[in-house]
């Protein structure tokens, strides 16, 4: 087995317990599958995490930088404020719709810590990361456009983590496309009522 560092060897295991966990459910997928899925030996694996909860918590901030990196991308200034906010939504969208049992993960891992004593705190830190980063996108896109904002940054934040949050394990469960754009729609018109060039800046 060849040696690599140890911080690019908790991706790979990470990375190997979103796949088994995708496959198997939380509660079924064990260290030493996770091991078998990395190709590395259960000693390897104690090297890296040594708790469940520290690998939890590594797959949580995993799963959810993979859907943020492709909105981070998709998040360039075009030509109104509208425009670059559907993109944004529209990538993470596309996410959803191409890694449906990825996203179904994230609400077992939320279940599964706050029903397990002493886990709670991985639910709360995850639900905290998602509104963490639709603050730092606000922020990314308010400097880069030049707008201000009729409500504070964390206010925002919440109401974005919430609506996508609640939209995601909707289409999950009903598989409606067509009204999952609609309320994309929907929710990039809001969000663009909510700025503007004229806007007193809101306090953070």
């Amino acid at each position: 087995m060849a040696r690599m560092p140890s911080a690019e060897r908790r991706r790979q295991l990470t990375e190997a317990a979103i796949r088994a966990m995708t496959r198997d459910g939380v509660a079924r997928t064990t260290t030493r599958s996770i091991s078998a899925e990395a190709g590395v030996s259960l000693s390897v694996f104690h090297y890296c995490f040594d708790s469940k909860q520290a690998l939890l918590e590594s797959v949580i901030t995993a799963i959810t930088e993979h859907s943020i990196t492709v909105v981070k991308e998709a998040i360039q200034p075009r030509a109104t404020l509208r425009e670059t906010v559907r993109a944004g939504f529209q990538a993470y969208w596309d996410h959803v719709s191409a890694h449906p049992g990825e996203h179904m993960l994230t609400y077992e891992l939320t279940q599964y810590a706050l029903r397990r004593p002493g886990f709670e705190h991985l639910a709360r830190r995850q639900y905290e990361l998602y509104c963490d980063t639709y603050a730092e996108l606000i922020d990314q896109l308010r400097h880069r456009m030049g707008f201000a904002l009729r409500v504070p940054v964390p206010v925002l934040a919440r109401y974005l983590a919430a609506m996508t949050d609640g939209l995601t394990l909707n289409h999950l469960v009903l598989g409606d496309d067509t009204i999952s754009a609609d309320i994309l729609d929907m929710i990039t018109d809001h969000v663009a009522g909510l700025v503007g060039e004229d806007a007193a800046v809101a306090a953070p």
